[in-house]
């Protein structure tokens, strides 16, 4: 689960730039050798290993005529220039470029619309001049060294759309002022030590369309005003030290496609309001503290094809409602209290390849429709106390590969088409 759901993650912090590559033509005239010389200032410190990147920033004009020539930097590595010869654009992204921000030229670039400094070697603070980048849409900061707060500044970028400052040693609280970036799309600070609450203001973005904060040490509860954010198409804020109920407002999110708030210390119970977030493919709830029954308005949830509720402290039924889920590809809910049959209208779920039902206080029998699970590659039942006898169709097909039933009160015979499962690599 954990490498596929990272790849997908990256590939949408990717899509962002490629659309900024198509319009921001480099335009070798003559810039404002202010611009230049400011550059050339920041080049001065930083480590020796950037300089070779960075050879063509010289202060010699390029292809000079005559001696009023003046030095551009529209033609140096990374930067495109506008038709008024004013750099918009910086792109140093994996160019090896150690040192820090401190002398870098935020006063001299105020046409800069787009800065991407990311996977390098910079480190120290992000200095609050960044916020005299008044006409910055794109900000990446990703994959350097840079720790400290983020600067409460940032919040004067008001033409900000994207903002990236993930794996980084960043600490402290998200600013309460990054609610007033009102064109912001997509916010992305994973994989830093921010702690904190998460801000409340985050709910006056009402463009925002993905929002990626795992990975850091966020505590406090979810504010129900994030349920404001009526745009938002993705939502991680797992891996922290949340805690509280889940808001029932993330039931007005009906544009959201991915929910991830596991890893936490949430409490509660499910909102029946998830019900109504109807292009939802993947709910993972997982590793909380979470009580209380699964609620049937989940069974709205066509498009869900990952449901995992598993280490929580869940009760009651699965209900028979699940069975409407018929995108399902993993449906694990592991590690409950589950108690009563195990719904025989899971076998409707033909899509279904992994299915983890074990350590809960599931009874009666196995139903026979689990047979139906054409595409069923793992089946784990084990620590339940169900009874009676294997479906007989299991691994009818030949792709089961794990199945567990142990530790239940199961009698009979092993089924003829469990015998001849020669995809079979563990069986317990």
């Amino acid at each position: 689960m954990d490498s596929s759901l990272e790849f997908k993650r990256v590939l949408s912090l990717a899509a962002a730039l490629a659309l900024f590559n198509t319009l921001a033509i480099p335009l070798p005239t003559h810039a404002s050798p202010a611009e230049a010389q400011a550059l050339l200032t920041w080049k001065s410190n930083l480590g020796n290993h950037s300089i070779s990147r960075l050879s063509s920033w010289t202060p010699t004009p390029h292809k000079a005529i005559g001696s009023n020539s003046t030095v551009s930097p529209c033609a140096w590595y990374g930067i495109s220039c506008n038709r008024a010869a004013s750099v918009i654009k910086i792109n140093l992204t994996s160019s090896g470029v150690g040192g820090t921000l401190d002398e870098f030229p935020f006063s001299s670039l105020s046409h800069l619309m787009f800065m991407d400094l990311s996977i390098n070697s910079l480190s120290g603070h992000i200095p609050p001049q960044i916020g005299l980048l008044s006409n910055l849409t794109y900000l990446d900061l990703s994959i350097n060294q840079f720790l400290g707060k983020i600067p409460s500044e940032i919040s004067y970028l008001m033409k900000l759309t994207v903002l990236h400052l993930v794996s980084n040693e960043l600490n402290g609280s998200i600013p309460q002022e990054i609610g007033q970036l009102q064109l912001l799309n997509e916010v992305a600070l994973y994989s830093n030590k921010l702690n904190g609450p998460i801000p409340s203001s985050l709910g006056n973005l009402s463009k925002l369309a993905k929002l990626y904060v795992y990975n850091n040490s966020l505590s406090g509860s979810i504010p129900p005003e994030m349920g404001n954010m009526t745009n938002l198409e993705v939502l991680h804020m797992d891996t922290n030290l949340l805690s509280g109920p889940i808001p029932s407002t993330l039931g007005n999110l009906t544009k959201l496609t991915e929910l991830h708030l596991f890893a936490n210390e949430l409490t509660g119970s499910i909102p029946l309001e998830l019900g109504k977030s109807n292009l939802l493919s993947e709910l993972c709830l997982n590793d909380n503290n979470l009580i209380g029954s699964i609620p049937p308005t989940l069974g709205n949830l066509t498009k869900l094809s990952l449901l995992y509720l598993y280490g929580n402290q869940l009760s009651g039924q699965i209900p028979d409602e699940i069975g409407n889920l018929h995108a399902m590809l993993d449906l694990e809910l592991s590690t409950n209290q589950l108690t009563g049959l195990i719904p025989s209208s899971l076998g409707n779920l033909t899509n279904l390849g992994s299915l983890f039902l074990r350590q809960n206080h599931l009874s009666g029998s196995i139903p026979e429709s689990l047979g139906d699970l054409v595409n069923l590659a793992v089946l784990q039942l084990d620590t339940n106390q169900l009874n009676g006898s294997l479906p007989k169709n299991l691994c009818r097909d030949g792709l089961l590969q794990n199945l567990t039933v142990s530790h239940n009160n199961l009698i009979g015979s092993i089924p003829r088409s469990l015998r001849n499962c020669t995809s079979l690599v563990e069986y317990a």
